[in-house]
């Protein structure tokens, strides 16, 4: 869809590339030339078949959600191979993956490739700056097997990890003192920490193409749905896929998990994303993800852009306003004040999931670059691995209740550059980089589809 689109423009430099962008997309199957040959040829229609039409004909029809439920129109889902969005839920249904890590199952979701041609045959978002995860950090990239089963008539192979989350640990998170702010919390203990060789970057054997394949339950159930002792802490409910020994067809049936989402922000529009794991204890217990260190050492602090670059900036607020019902709340105090922050994250805790479907209860953070941008160098900037810039509100701003909700990149960037009596880094410091990364995978944007930033940069704003 948009994300193959934006894609092609970059390929398009040059008369000979523009032929070899037209071959690949031709050849995967996707982006808008593409589908107007395919509907020339087989059609009598001059417009081509119909994303629906593409859609009913890629595969069997899927019902992910409980009668009654709201679900987001397909067409805004941007991770394609989603099968949707419960919005009563705030949540997404994803194929689940099964894995093994020391003679144990695994089970994983997949969301990114670092390859055009295999993002889009896999459905998943295209992140180039996946190629860089190595550069300086052996261990972000976890070199992977597979076996596939004897006599497969159809089904994937099982992947070997070298590592993998502990989820037994209680998830705890205690608010910091009211005089100062429940950010940051006096106590926070993630529900999930990595072994030494895990990381949710995965290379298979013999392939350079690098994938964001996030474990996210371990075992053979049945799982803990509740306190999350062997699931992520986001993760409602999940189906195992049924054996080829147990089906009629003698086919293996895929699996499914539904995963709670993160509301989030990005040119001004409302958008959906996964948070799976933080280099930060404390970032990853109010993410409710996956502790892994080493992350830390991903390229590169700052980068963004520049050369090497692993990383994509994501834009959190300390010390926003807070409040239910209050359309200007945001930030870390407003996760942990209104959000139900303490509590685990279950189909059962009903205020928690309505308090973030009703977007009364979440962060609201400002993604950087998102795959479906007009531009293509920032649609192809995205990366997964977002580099934490903390903002934090002066009093000036807070006394004059400008601590107002952002929703757009270059605003942020311009605010801190032009008005650093307003908005600063944590404890007065510099804005910028925060040194902690999140593995937040993009997933949909539920109105209006984020094309371009709100505003443009000013001169001397990081931009």
């Amino acid at each position: 869809m948009t994300n193959t689109r934006n894609q092609s423009k970059v390929f398009g430099v040059g008369s000979a590339v523009v032929i070899a962008a037209v071959t690949l997309a031709a050849c995967t199957g996707s982006g808008p030339s593409a589908r107007k040959t395919s509907g020339a040829a087989n059609s009598s229609s001059s417009q081509g078949p119909s994303d629906a039409q593409i859609r009913e004909r890629s595969g069997p029809p899927v019902t992910f959600a409980p009668r009654g439920d709201k679900v987001l129109d397909k067409k805004k889902v941007i991770l394609q191979s989603a099968l949707g969005v419960d919005l009563t839920h705030n949540s997404v249904t994803m194929p689940l993956h099964k894995g093994e890590f020391n003679g144990k199952t695994v089970w994983y979701i997949l969301t990114e490739s670092s390859d055009f041609g295999l993002a889009h045959d896999l459905n998943v978002n295209f992140s180039p700056k996946l190629a860089n995860m190595e550069i300086g950090c052996p261990v972000c990239v976890q070199d992977v097997t597979l076996t596939g089963a004897s006599k497969n008539a159809f089904g994937e192979a099982v992947v070997h990890f070298q590592g993998a989350p502990d989820f037994s640990p209680n998830r705890k998170i205690v608010a910091g003192p009211a005089s100062v702010g429940a950010f940051p919390p006096a106590k926070a203990q993630p529900g999930a920490v990595a072994s030494r060789l895990y990381s949710p970057f995965i290379r298979l054997k013999g392939s350079s193409v690098v994938y964001n394949a996030p474990i996210i339950a371990t075992g053979d159930g049945p799982f803990d749905l509740e306190h999350h002792t062997n699931t992520s802490d986001r993760v409602l409910s999940i189906k195992p896929p049924a054996s080829p020994s147990v089906t009629r067809s003698g086919q293996s049936l895929p699996g499914s998990v539904e995963i709670l989402l993160v509301q989030g922000r990005e040119a001004g529009q409302k958008i959906f994303y996964l948070s799976t794991e933080s280099s930060d204890p404390v970032a990853a217990t109010i993410e409710r993800a996956t502790f892994i260190p080493a992350l830390q050492h991903a390229p590169f602090l700052g980068g963004d852009d520049f050369l090497g670059a692993a990383r994509e900036r994501i834009f959190l607020f300390t010390n926003g306003q807070t409040g239910k019902g209050n359309p200007e709340a945001q930030g870390l105090n407003h996760v942990i004040t209104d959000g139900h922050s303490t509590e685990d994250a279950s189909l059962r805790n009903k205020p928690l999931i309505d308090a973030l479907a009703n977007q009364d209860g979440d962060t609201i953070n400002v993604l950087g670059d998102f795959p479906s941008l007009a531009d293509p160098r920032h649609a192809n900037a995205y990366s997964p691995l977002w580099d934490a810039q903390i903002g934090e509100w002066t009093k000036k701003a807070i006394s004059q209740k400008l601590n107002k909700r952002q929703d757009d990149e270059n605003a942020i960037l311009n605010l801190a550059a032009q008005h650093p009596d307003l908005l600063t880094g944590p404890l007065g410091a510099p804005y910028g980089a925060g040194d902690f990364v999140i593995n937040c995978p993009t997933v949909a944007f539920t109105d209006k589809e984020p094309v371009i930033d709100q505003v443009a940069p000013v001169a001397h704003a990081q931009a």
